[in-house]
């Protein structure tokens, strides 16, 4: 079987035998349902493949389509003038690129089509669309994709343009340079058959389709949300064998291996449907090495994301979890003080439950992964400057925890936190003390992804701090700040926090653990 890892060409795709999950019935209905539409959707989704099969179907190109469900479902069959924008393949990071791409495009589509007398680059593309619908007898059809890359690039870089002689940011000026170009859909109305704008983020907010005839928002529209990715029924369906064959090498059951490419890869949701939709680059890569990796995480952060987490005041304990209302994460909002936006749209989180009365979403980490990948980010950063000694100090506390021995656990976590600045672990007032030493402790079990851990875990008669299981151990923690050990065990205890272990055959560790406000570090840790 032949993965189209990283091929975004559907003929490509097509011609060279490729395995492709049929997604044609859904494109048939979006084609027939609407005009304008714009879909978000998270980096290497397959957003791009999605445009590339709307460009050859518009095109007319049936042969590629022979045995696919719409090969059954279209009788006409028409070509349509295309006209296609990819701004994947530039950095918009320079001054002056973003105006060169838009030029380029437009003027080769003028050397078709004929130039025009007007000077504003939204009226230039309009007139080309106007003649190319009179040349064709056929309106156009218009796919842009990653239409946000240009602002996403230089979003809260600091970078300075000058735009007639008055200095801006080069993130408002290429914002206004797009919302210029778009502005042509709702002068060419009548010249559009189909337009689709894709996309990791909904700027709604800051005015690129001010004056755009409003897309149609699919992103989270029940119809449509498993029109990129992979659902549980397509993985079992289309690679059956690869699963099988996965199963082998590993040395699992067919139904283990499918619960472990679950667990790693699965959990997106894109409506209130809550139908499962896989990753589909790390579900790819996984069946063509033949290896449960992190190939989404591995493949790149974007820049804006990061720029964004350097300054939040956010802890991730403290978004992660909770039900949101949509607006607070579906339109773009974000903003240094209030990332949720981009951390979603970008697909760190994603829907994990809906309450139809309340009309609230849960977000949270899609699958372990993501969790892993985006913790580790997060983390590397929260603890600078230990930052490339996290990953060598993370292995030393999984050896410990492996070989039971809570006397290197103390060393490690007291050698650890001693090493953290005072600048950074100083607080002025308690409540600020206790956040950080919470959210201190919450990164780094989240770290520990290799065992099951349970942070913040609630039970009948209270919230463990923190469970650890390994094959041979079970840790249960209680952290206190500036108290006592002795109370910590204390409250292991008269909460029952280890009932639930009583009949586990694994050896139980009962450990309190004191976190000094003073010196950042271990005070004192009893183990029972």
């Amino acid at each position: 079987m032949k993965y189209p890892i990283g091929i975004q060409s559907f003929e490509k795709l097509r011609e060279d035998g490729y395995v492709y999950v049929d997604k044609t019935a859904l494109i048939y209905n979006l084609v027939h349902d609407g005009t304008i539409y714009f879909l978000s959707r998270p980096r290497r989704f397959g957003k791009s493949l999605l445009v590339s099969t709307l460009k050859n179907y518009f095109l007319g190109r049936k042969e590629l389509f022979r045995g696919l469900a719409i090969d059954s479902l279209e009788t006409e069959w028409a070509e349509y003038p295309v006209f296609h924008i990819d701004f994947n393949g530039e950095n918009f990071t320079a001054p002056g690129t973003l105006e060169r791409a838009i030029e380029d495009a437009v003027a080769a589509w003028e050397e078709v089509y004929g130039r025009s007398s007007f000077t504003t680059i939204g009226k230039r593309f309009a007139h080309v669309l106007n003649q190319a619908h009179i040349k064709h007898d056929r309106r156009c059809v218009v796919l842009i994709d990653e239409y946000d890359k240009p602002i996403l690039d230089v979003l809260d870089s600091g970078t300075v343009t000058t735009v007639g002689g008055v200095q801006m940011q080069l993130e408002d000026a290429n914002r206004e340079i797009l919302k210029g170009f778009y502005s042509v859909f709702k002068a060419a109305d009548n010249d559009l058959q189909f337009v689709l704008l894709t996309g990791v983020t909904k700027f709604s907010q800051v005015s690129v389709f001010s004056g755009f005839n409003q897309p149609a928002d699919i992103s989270m529209d029940p119809r449509y949300e498993t029109l990129c990715g992979i659902t549980q029924q397509e993985m079992e369906g289309y690679f059956a064998e690869a699963i099988e064959e996965m199963a082998g090498s590993q040395g699992v059951s067919g139904d283990e291996m499918k619960e472990l490419l679950k667990r790693q890869y699965d959990g997106y949701h894109f409506s209130k449907n809550m139908t499962d939709v896989y990753n589909p680059f790390s579900l790819l890569n996984a069946f063509a090495s033949q290896d449960i990796r992190d190939y989404w995480f591995s493949s790149g952060t974007p820049s804006y994301l990061v720029r964004l987490l350097s300054h939040t005041d956010d802890n991730l304990d403290e978004i992660t979890g909770k039900y949101y209302d949509p607006q607070e994460f579906v339109d773009y909002k974000a903003t240094v003080e209030k990332p949720l936006p981009m951390i979603y749209q970008s697909g760190y989180l994603t829907i994990k439950d809906y309450r139809p009365r309340r009309g609230t979403f849960l977000l949270d980490y899609p699958n372990n992964e993501v969790k892993k990948g985006f913790v580790s980010l997060v983390a590397a950063d929260y603890f600078k400057p230990r930052t490339e000694s996290v990953n060598s100090w993370v292995q030393d506390l999984l050896d410990a925890l492996e070989d039971g021995d809570t006397d290197k656990l103390c060393k490690l976590f007291t050698s650890f936190l001693s090493d953290i600045p005072y600048a950074m672990r100083r607080k002025e007032n308690e409540r600020e003390r206790e956040r950080y030493f919470h959210y201190t402790f919450y990164l780094i079990f989240r770290l520990v992804s290799v065992y099951t851990v349970y942070s913040e875990k609630q039970q009948s008669e209270g919230r463990v701090d923190c469970i650890v299981e390994t094959p041979d151990y079970v840790y249960i923690f209680e952290f206190k700040l500036d108290g006592s050990a002795d109370d910590a065990l204390a409250q292991i205890e008269e909460k029952g926090y280890a009932r639930p272990y009583a009949a586990d055959s694994r050896r139980l560790y009962k450990i309190g653990a004191v976190f000094s406000s003073q010196t950042g570090t271990i005070a004192e840790w009893k183990v029972d």
